[in-house]
């Protein structure tokens, strides 16, 4: 079996320890209301770090303040915060822990791991395209999602529970 590392060569030179850049690093999520009105919102507030062993082995986690969502919109925002959704004073944050990666091409991995929203965690296979130098790396993901897998079941006038999330993290060597 090869390794991540051997399967997708920009990775060779990545051994190491990594850093988020909080500052270069979006989380968007895009969803409709009303059967057919787009939302879109963004975190701002993101902490990470990421590991590539000798081995191959990819391990990491991305930490997302839940209360930093903004959809330009003051009044969804604050119920997005509230107990119908995040829940924010609750559950003050949602974790993705990367605990493996497996080659899917050239430049592509899929992120093993486990989402924890709302104090509960579900696994969850990431699929992602990697650019990378020697000190930097930005991966780049989409994810669908049915956010109920995570208890925030709320609806209104067929708001959907399905979300899509873009991901865009850069990391630095630490």
């Amino acid at each position: 079996m090869t390794s991540p590392m051997e399967s997708v060569p920009q990775l060779s030179t990545l051994v190491g320890s990594w850093t988020l850049d909080p500052a270069r690093t979006s989380i968007t999520f895009h969803t409709k209301a009303l059967w057919l009105l787009p939302v879109t919102g963004t975190f701002h507030a993101v902490e990470g770090a990421g590991t590539v062993g000798d081995d191959g082995r990819i391990t990491g986690t991305l930490v997302v303040d839940a209360a930093s969502v903004n959809t330009e919109n003051a009044t969804r925002d604050k119920h997005l915060h509230s107990a119908d959704f995040f829940d924010v004073q609750k559950y003050p944050t949602i974790i993705f822990t990367v605990t493996d990666a497996r080659p899917a091409g050239p430049g592509h991995l899929h992120l093993d791991g486990d989402l924890t929203v709302h104090d509960q965690t579900r696994p969850l296979t990431v699929p992602a395209q990697v650019v990378a130098t020697e000190d930097t790396a930005t991966i780049t993901a989409e994810v669908h999602l049915d956010r109920s897998s995570w208890g925030l079941t709320y609806t209104k006038k067929g708001s959907l529970l399905a979300t899509r999330v873009v991901i865009k993290a850069h990391f630095s060597k630490s």
